[in-house]
């Protein structure tokens, strides 16, 4: 009867163990998704800037918003982007971009704006994760 209790305890240790690991990733994955979320809503706050924009001809939408080289506009959005997403700041390679292409398929003058969110989560190497949002500004 004693190895049958001890048995049983074991099992549920092990139920137990499990259960804490499960907890543990969810833990992760609620702050995974956490971070998209926030690119996203960086993202869209940035789009949002240009269609409010004097976006009269391409190559004012360009200067202002480029990242290459840096736009007024830009600038002030890299800064939010700095203070809200992790491993961002201070590391040259996950600064986000903006990158413009110039729509020749219709008869409207337009241009797509590709948006690049990089960040490092907390307590892991440094792999970053990214987040892209292609845009059309007419």
């Amino acid at each position: 009867m004693l190895l049958e209790g001890l048995i049983s305890i074991l099992l549920f240790s092990i139920g137990i163990l499990a259960i804490v690991g499960l907890q543990a990733a969810s833990i992760k994955m609620v702050g995974d998704a956490k971070y998209r979320s926030d690119a996203s809503l960086l993202a869209d706050q940035l789009i949002g800037q240009m269609w409010a924009s004097d976006r009269s001809t391409t190559a004012t939408l360009q200067g202002n918003f480029s990242s290459s080289p840096a736009g007024a506009q830009y600038a002030n959005w890299v800064n939010s982007v700095n203070a809200s997403m992790p491993g961002v700041a201070g590391v040259a390679a996950n600064q986000p971009t903006v990158a413009f292409t110039t729509n020749t398929t219709t008869t409207v003058n337009s241009s797509i704006a590709t948006i690049t969110i990089y960040w490092n989560s907390p307590n892991e190497p440094a792999q970053a994760h990214k987040h892209v949002v292609v845009a059309e500004i007419i």
